[in-house]
């Protein structure tokens, strides 16, 4: 059988074979393993994350949407400074979908999780008919457990505080735009999809450290604005001091799209105070994932988000309003 029915998902024979031959193999668990009782409270905080992911297309350069779901719970986790313990996955599969090409997404999924070391311990299987889905759809929850000690948020941003960025960004946005091949155009572009958690460990417990968030949706724009929304104060971002891949450059410029707002799904914004900026630079420098991070701007009285451009103007960031591509996480 080459192609997913709709008995796939009706909890009989074919279903419980879907299973124990494909899922839970790909994805490293098992029935017996899928018990969420397993994961043991101590006097750490809870933390818990859940979203649901489509793209299209569902593999991409750097990636498919089955690392993408596990890259970006974790990453959900990560920034709220957690130590993620446990998953959840739920597929969503439309009627005629390809099982080799289910295969490969699930077996990614189950690389993901085992390269960060957490477990699926519960999941949920659907068939959807021929024409009423996106092919595959997946939904998960995370859960972790931060330092009671650990005080992350926005209301603990002061003006003066800096701003960074652990890599360049827009590189998912744009490269998931190049992979459908609507535009005619091609590019060497890689997705940045990855789990941040080594990123986070390496200044979670950093005295000073105000805030995380991994700019997916919206990008880093979005990220900033939501800043300015929650305390009041402005932002001011440098220009020249984002980091922008030239291909991500030339493909907003031909596009029309503004780099700032497309998606990243593998970097961190950090706001801390200015004091631990060098110190957080050093640290992620030092990473495979962080050695174009960057000190991109300031937190300030005023409640806008400027960007100061290279000439040494001052121009203000558009909050997004409309969404400027198909849904590509």
């Amino acid at each position: 059988m080459k192609q997913i029915l709709l008995a796939h998902g009706n909890g009989g024979r074919l279903m419980r074979e879907l299973l124990t031959t494909l899922i839970f193999p790909a994805l490293k668990t098992s029935e017996s393993s899928t018990d969420a009782s397993a994961i043991m409270s101590d006097d750490r905080t809870p933390m818990l994350t859940s979203d649901s992911f489509t793209v299209q297309p569902l593999f991409f350069p750097g990636g498919n949407i089955g690392s993408l779901a596990i890259h970006g719970t974790l990453n959900d986790l990560a920034v709220s400074g957690a130590e993620p313990a446990a998953l959840t996955f739920n597929l969503i599969i439309e009627e005629g979908f390809e099982i080799e090409v289910l295969r490969a997404i699930v077996e990614s999924a189950g690389e993901a999780v085992s390269d960060a070391g957490v477990r699926i311990v519960a999941g949920d299987t659907k068939v959807v008919p021929r024409g009423q889905g996106s092919g595959v759809v997946i939904a998960t929850t995370g859960l972790g457990w931060r330092a009671p000690t650990l005080m992350l948020g926005m209301e603990h941003i002061r003006a003066g505080d800096a701003i960074l960025v652990s890599g360049p960004v827009g590189d998912h946005g744009a490269t998931v735009l190049m992979a459908r091949e609507a535009f005619g155009l091609s590019s060497a572009l890689r997705s940045d999809a990855a789990c941040v958690l080594p990123l986070a460990r390496q200044v979670r417990d950093l005295p000073g450290l105000r805030f995380m968030r991994d700019p997916t949706r919206g990008g880093l724009a979005t990220v900033m604005h939501e800043i300015a929304c929650a305390t009041g104060l402005g932002v001011l971002l440098d220009e020249k001091a984002i980091p922008i891949r030239a291909e991500v450059q030339g493909v907003c410029q031909l596009l029309g799209f503004n780099p700032l707002m497309l998606a990243c799904e593998g970097r961190i914004v950090v706001v801390a105070a200015p004091e631990l900026a060098n110190q957080i630079l050093t640290r992620w420098r030092e990473d495979a994932l962080g050695t174009e991070a960057a000190r991109i701007g300031t937190v300030v009285e005023g409640g806008k988000v400027c960007l100061l451009t290279a000439l040494g103007g001052h121009r203000f960031i558009d909050e997004l309003s409309d969404d400027p591509l198909p849904r590509i996480c």
